[in-house]
């Protein structure tokens, strides 16, 4: 059972590193349901906040910030605070991600 439900998880984290990766936005991505101030979805069905959104939960440490470009890119800037995770290595960084809070995956 416990296999199952990390493979799911994997399964799911993967599929929005992907999405988030693939989108012609520029905003940031998150998997959580939506609340009324987010901005509205598009095709893909995978919610996007603004900037001064993921600013406010930044300020309430309610977010995790992910990376998912490679290295080089990462160093040539980020987000202060985000983590690298490149999106070939998400799957298995996956239980590393905590389940009580926002996570954010960016790749532009």
């Amino acid at each position: 059972m416990r296999y199952f439900i990390r493979l799911a998880a994997a399964a799911l984290a993967g599929v929005f590193v992907l999405a988030a990766c693939n989108s012609k936005e520029s905003v940031p991505k998150i998997a959580k349901a939506p609340s009324p101030s987010a901005t509205a979805q598009v095709s893909d069905n995978v919610r996007r906040i603004t900037p001064a959104e993921l600013k406010e939960e930044m300020a309430r440490n309610d977010v995790v910030i992910v990376d998912v470009r490679g290295e080089a890119a990462y160093k040539a800037g980020h987000i202060k605070g985000s983590r690298l995770i490149p999106s070939t290595d998400i799957l298995a960084h996956v239980d590393e991600l905590p389940r009580d809070k926002m996570i954010v995956t960016y790749c532009s």
